[in-house]
């Protein structure tokens, strides 16, 4: 199952896609607190989670791949593009940051997409990867966006980016409140993750992993060029 641009966009303006949105945004910004001066990307679906870089970021923009198709963010003056994971369309060592949010799960080439991540990343910078953890109920619950696509362990998943040429080096977790809808849930989600953090670690619904740019160990991984198929945009309120 796949999901496209307009489901994530239901997903995230719901009571329980909020929740969602808090609970790893917190993560995030312990990582990334602050980006003043930086050049930030979103690829997959990661618009949620940049307006509040809009303000501090040099440049800030979401690329989405053709499979999700593309929605208008932020409404006033869009930051989006429409993009092939196999060759992205921006110049190399361009980006400072680059946020990874349902992106990894669903990608057709998941190690041509992160050598593609990895030219754009400039030498000192950071990539920021979130993507379902493989145990946790998150990549189980047909309501999750995180259900769709491939889930991954934590050895997975480093194990990938050191053979993209990324070197791990922070990890964290986040959603440990089981997916389920209702805006009573919601409200006491915060509770959930301080609970889950503290006595099941392990079980939370996505992994977030920071890495750098490494220069050896790696093959070229040769790209497989396809059509661009464009589907209708949508607009992300929030």
């Amino acid at each position: 199952m796949r999901l496209d641009a307009g489901e994530l966009v239901d997903f995230y303006e719901s009571a329980m896609g909020r929740a969602a949105r808090r609970a790893v945004f917190r993560r995030i910004r312990e990582i990334w607190p602050h980006t003043a001066g930086l050049r930030l990307l979103g690829y997959g679906f990661a618009a949620p989670y940049l307006k509040p870089y809009l303000g501090e970021s040099e440049r800030v923009a979401a690329l989405m791949p053709a499979r999700l198709g593309v929605v208008a963010w932020p409404s006033g003056r869009p930051l989006t593009v429409l993009g092939e994971e196999e060759s992205l369309p921006f110049a190399d060592a361009m980006f400072d940051r680059i946020l990874v949010v349902h992106g990894l799960e669903g990608a057709d080439a998941v190690r041509i997409l992160l050598r593609q991540l990895w030219r754009i990343l400039a030498p000192e910078g950071r990539l920021m990867v979130v993507a379902p953890n493989r145990v946790g109920l998150w990549a189980q619950v047909e309501a999750s966006p995180f259900a769709c696509g491939r889930p991954f362990r934590r050895n997975e998943l480093s194990a990938l980016l050191c053979d993209t040429m990324f070197e791990p080096l922070q990890w964290t977790r986040a959603l440990y409140m089981p997916p389920l809808k209702g805006r009573r849930f919601a409200q006491v989600s915060a509770g959930f993750e301080r609970l889950g953090r503290r006595l099941l670690p392990g079980f939370a619904g996505v992994h977030l992993v920071e890495a750098r740019k490494s220069f050896y160990g790696a093959a070229p991984i040769q790209s497989r060029h396809r059509a661009v198929v464009l589907r209708p945009a949508h607009t992300l309120q929030s």
